[in-house]
């Protein structure tokens, strides 16, 4: 599912035109941006958890070489499914 269906689907639920649904959708990933570049944690009960991580500076490997290079240390966002949304995944099964 790409952005378009997404708000497809939003709009299709929620009654919204299709425009108020992309704002509303546009509004929620740029509070999520925001909050998440203050460091913030964002947890949404039954869907997941947004969080961020720091990943340490390490050594890796050119494939192509095979000369070492430094990879450098960064934030990285982590997200983990809530109960909720991994039953729904796992209910196909």
């Amino acid at each position: 599912m790409n952005k378009a269906e997404l708000i497809d689907a939003i709009a299709a639920g929620s009654k919204l035109t299709k425009a108020d649904s992309g704002r509303a959708l546009d509004s929620t990933i740029e509070a999520i941006h925001k909050a998440l570049k203050k460091g913030e944690r964002i947890g949404l009960v039954g869907f997941g958890s947004f969080t961020v991580a720091k990943r340490a500076a390490r050594t890796g490997r050119n494939p192509q070489t095979g000369k070492e290079i430094k990879i450098a240390a960064k934030k990285v966002v982590k997200f983990k499914a809530g109960s909720d949304l991994a039953g729904s995944v796992n209910k196909g099964k």
